[in-house]
């Protein structure tokens, strides 16, 4: 058997995107957050989830794991939680001043980041790498599609 002239992709895109990710985590560290807090952070700060439940369906992760967090950013008093006046099963989430201030920090060690990965392409380039991995997922859930009698899959979680 001749050894294949190219590796598969799939195992090329899961080998660059767990470097990336540890990477990303570690700038994230580096400034006292995590992915998950940054997740977070952004979703309260673009105003598209203000409960608890609205952040968890947001974001991709888990009720029970989003509790962990929240109770972890909330004794850290990154945010405030409590019950919807009009539902009181509702839980709303809100910032404080401190997770502004955390924010603003991930926000400038997200963007770093960012440009770290941008360095050597272009703005072409980074078009057909953002069109290419769509057409990837989209072959990927197409896939799933076919095999999962219940219907389509639904994203993944973070932790």
């Amino acid at each position: 058997m001749t050894a294949p002239e190219h590796s598969p992709i799939g195992r090329d895109l899961t080998r660059v995107a767990k470097l990336v990710g540890r990477s990303f985590d570690d700038a994230l560290t580096a400034v006292g957050g995590s992915l998950p807090q940054w997740l977070i952070l952004i979703a309260l700060k673009s105003g598209r989830a203000a409960s608890q439940r609205a952040l968890a369906d947001d974001i991709g992760i888990g009720g029970a794991t989003l509790t962990v967090h929240l109770d972890a950013m909330e004794a850290d008093a990154l945010l405030t939680r409590r019950r919807d006046p009009t539902n009181r099963r509702v839980h709303l989430v809100e910032l404080t001043d401190r997770g502004e201030q955390a924010f603003r920090r991930l926000r400038r060690a997200a963007g770093d980041f960012d440009r770290r990965l941008h360095a050597g392409l272009s703005e072409a380039d980074i078009t057909t790498l953002r069109r290419l991995l769509a057409q990837l997922q989209h072959n990927v859930r197409a896939a799933d599609d076919q095999r999962s009698p219940e219907g389509p899959v639904r994203g993944g979680s973070v932790r």
